[in-house]
């Protein structure tokens, strides 16, 4: 689709939990970062099963309605644009419906449910080419994480010989938090999925593609979870009562897993959610034979760097706060200096930012553009890949 800076694009949010809520403000903010010139963005709609959370989150971010039904917003002939942030399960049914509406379709990580639905939603990009069909990945756009991938790109770190990743939350600790789809679906759909999909993405961003994991490790803590009584937006500080009924947890809680890069680099890497005092901790380091660099997001505006231009006697890690020389942050900051920082939420306006363009037709000056339904097949089948080493006792699998 090419369109003028004139012709206005609408978007329409399915899901107004914790994720979806930044989606809608992303949408409302894409156009203030980056170079002038998007089209215009008209903020049509906030649909949830859930009616008053659509609502709420209509009202907080100037969309015009809300609506308890997503078939409304694929009916919706005035709507071009369509963010699907709600339980992997839904993610296929929702983008076949939109695509065959000739909607634009960004939708939240990972692709789908399994394998075969995202199998089956990257077949809508041979369907539907002329429609911009994305995963959202929006840790790629964070600036640290992408001055990693710069200097090993760039040969700054030398040869690079491991990478390690991380990512801890504690959003599953308490065994008294209550059933939620993301504790629904086999081994390697819950915190493998959720957040092992990021860890995974933004280590192909740095290193290149993975092409074989093993030794991995799905553990499960927590087996059951009280039966939710009412509708959960985020699933953070919500307990149910201890004599509630019980549903069976049927995923991981932590995963663990190596592997290795097509460079020969290898990789190491751990997700748990179920870690005590951690609620959003991740964090990467890339390790070379001429400099080490790490970022982690409790300190997202800076990385920490060893290279080879300290002076005799005073090598070792040192702080560099992300400013102007920094990928995304010049122009993606209104105050483009360091020791401004930076925070996740400001990730999904990069994200949005650069999904209108593409929209657009916009390639000049553009942002990289945002993963693919394809790509986010493709990291189904690592995800799927890792289920399978930990099945068989941590076996090597070759990733296709």
């Amino acid at each position: 689709m090419n369109t003028t800076a004139a012709t206005p694009l609408s978007v329409a949010v399915i899901g107004a939990g914790m994720a979806g809520r930044t989606h809608a403000n992303a949408w409302r903010q894409a156009g203030t970062v980056y170079d002038l010139g998007l089209p215009p963005v008209r903020l049509a709609a906030i649909a949830d099963m859930h009616l008053p959370f659509a609502e709420d989150a209509a009202a907080r971010y100037g969309y015009e309605k809300a609506v308890d039904d997503w078939r409304e917003v694929a009916a919706d002939d005035s709507v071009d644009i369509v963010s699907i942030v709600v339980g992997n399960a839904l993610h296929r049914e929702i983008a076949e419906a939109m695509a065959a509406a000739g909607k634009h379709v960004l939708c939240e990580k990972p692709l789908a449910g399994t394998l075969e639905d995202a199998e089956a939603m990257a077949a809508l990009e041979q369907q539907h080419p002329d429609l911009v069909l994305a995963t959202g990945y929006t840790f790629r756009r964070n600036a640290g994480i992408a001055m990693l991938a710069k200097l090993a790109a760039e040969g700054s770190l030398g040869q690079v010989a491991h990478l390690d990743g991380r990512y801890w939350c504690d959003y599953g600790a308490d065994e008294n938090v209550p059933m939620a789809w993301r504790y629904k679906g086999p081994m390697g759909s819950g915190a493998l999925g959720d957040v092992g999909s990021h860890l995974v993405d933004s280590a192909e961003l740095i290193l290149g593609p993975l092409v074989e994991v093993s030794g991995a490790q799905l553990v499960q803590t927590v087996t059951e979870r009280p039966v939710a009584s009412g509708a959960v937006a985020g699933g953070r500080g919500v307990t149910a009562a201890a004599d509630a009924p019980k549903e069976t947890v049927e995923n991981d809680d932590v995963a663990t897993f190596t592997a290795r890069f097509a460079s020969g680099a290898a990789g190491t890497f751990s997700v748990s959610r179920v870690a005590h005092g951690l609620p959003n901790y991740k964090a990467l380091t890339v390790l070379g034979t001429g400099g080490t660099a790490s970022w982690s997001l409790d300190r997202t505006g800076e990385i920490q760097i060893a290279d080879q231009s300290s002076p005799q006697g005073l090598g070792g890690l040192r702080q560099v706060l992300v400013n102007p020389e920094f990928p995304y942050f010049a122009d993606g900051s209104s105050m483009a200096f360091g020791g401004v920082g930076l925070n996740q939420i400001e990730q999904f306006t990069y994200q949005a930012h650069a999904f209108l363009q593409e929209v657009a037709g916009i390639t000049e000056g553009a942002l990289p553009r945002c993963a693919s339904f394809s790509d986010g097949h493709r990291q189904m089948r690592i995800l799927d890949a890792i289920a399978r080493s930990a099945a068989d006792g941590g076996a090597t699998i070759t990733i296709d």
